[in-house]
């Protein structure tokens, strides 16, 4: 099941400027087995985040029409969605294996406008994983990911997620179980080594091409790193010389700009997004934008206040799947249905909370208007603070956007590996 863990810091602390020549583009595709991934980007696995609401949120933020922009090269970005393929949080194969058939409905519900979407599980025992996987293709996925990059200490700790990267021999046992038990796609996504001691991302990629793995992601950090300094691209160009399959590159893409980057500089695939997705959900119809022009829209506070509320509706459209039992509960049925509605109510608020805070990133007062939703106790007590503040805010003069500290936006959770 998904997991979270300690915080940490979600902002860069490096401000490096990429050098981008100009023709420097993300690819318009790319294939991984038979399933065509078109633009050739990625969201990443986030923990807490990538659940079905948020999937098909990205789905419809990314939404580019190249026909509305004028001049553009139709054939060089050619989706109606900047992201091509999305994939779910990373989730124990251990309690997936264990679960009642109703509960794994539960964890790997998606929706089918939500294809091609990856299935992304972590553990370490073989034939759990080969099971697990089997569970995920029988569910529909397009994909299989297996999570080598995890560094959370819950999940390092069961020798799952980049735990693993110090016992090559178990990946490999492992890679080989599930490569058995799927016939679907199966890729692996991995830090670039436990430490600067132990750097085995190359090792690891052959490793997997030579197992049958139809593409590698490298988040170009190490297990000690977490997600501090800088992300070293030359190791994702290093992977790139050393397998014929798909590389997805991943680490430190912030921008469009930073995305077309990291593929001139390393020659990669495809590129995923993972931190900054939450913070700027435009973000790959921004890059297909730039693929085609050169240029790309920045969101305006209206924009800002579509996005929010259009994410707290779906938010409260699952929530309505679980309605409360009005009066007294006495039945197990009623007790049931009452605490699957008080479940998913602070789920709904916490998501609420969180994803207020990265929206108003850049938003002069913003930090009032998280202030105010943290002290919400329902969500149509939300939507009236958003309400209020964008009406506000489209009343007065304009301010240049500003960066305010916000201990919740600058960080992430140690299981967005």
């Amino acid at each position: 099941m998904p997991t979270t863990d300690v915080y940490m810091k979600k902002n860069w602390e490096t401000t490096t400027e990429r050098s981008m020549p100009p023709a420097a583009r993300v690819p318009a595709e790319m294939t991984i087995g038979n399933i065509r991934i078109a633009p050739a980007t990625v969201l990443a696995p986030m923990a807490g985040v990538t659940d079905t609401v948020f999937r098909r949120f990205i789905k419809n933020a990314s939404l580019y029409t190249p026909e509305s922009t004028g001049d553009v090269d139709i054939e060089t970005t050619n989706e109606t969605s900047g992201c091509g393929l999305i994939m779910t949080e990373f989730t124990s194969a251990d309690g997936l294996s264990r679960m009642r058939e109703t509960k794994r409905k539960r964890y790997l519900t998606y929706y089918e406008d939500e294809h091609p979407i990856s299935a992304q599980l972590f553990g370490s025992n073989p034939e759990t994983l080969a099971e697990s996987a089997r569970i995920c293709e029988d569910a529909g996925f397009d994909l299989v990911d297996l999570n080598l990059g995890c560094p959370a200490k819950r999940v390092v700790a069961c020798n799952g997620g980049s735990g693993l990267l110090r016992d090559l021999p178990r990946i490999q046992t492992i890679f080989e179980a599930i490569r058995k038990s799927v016939s679907i796609p199966f890729t692996v996504k991995f830090r670039m080594g436990w430490n600067d001691n132990n750097i085995v991302c190359v090792e690891l990629a052959k490793m997997a091409e030579d197992c049958g793995l139809q593409a590698v992601a490298l988040h170009a950090r190490t297990r000690e790193q977490g997600y501090a300094g800088e992300a070293r691209w030359e190791w994702i160009a290093a992977v790139k010389d050393a397998v014929t399959i798909p590389v997805i590159g991943n680490g430190d893409i912030r921008t469009p700009e930073d995305a077309a980057a990291m593929v001139d500089a390393t020659r990669c695939d495809a590129v995923m997004i993972g931190r900054a997705a939450p913070a700027n959900p435009w973000i790959f119809r921004q890059i297909a934008q730039y693929t085609a022009t050169r240029q790309y829209d920045k969101p305006s506070d209206m924009d800002r206040y579509r996005m929010i509320r259009d994410y707290f509706e779906r938010l409260m459209h699952e929530l309505a799947e679980h309605p409360d039992w009005q009066g007294p509960a006495e039945t197990d049925e009623q007790k049931r249905q009452k605490r699957n509605h008080e479940s998913a109510q602070r789920d709904a608020i916490g998501r609420m909370k969180q994803f207020a805070s990265w929206f108003t990133h850049g938003v002069p007062g913003g930090s009032t208007l998280r202030r105010e939703i943290f002290d919400a106790k329902r969500g149509a007590q939300v939507m009236d603070k958003v309400e209020a503040f964008f009406t506000q805010r489209a009343n007065a003069p304009q301010d240049e956007p500003i960066e305010e500290h916000d201990e919740e936006l600058e960080a992430a959770p140690a299981s967005w590996g």
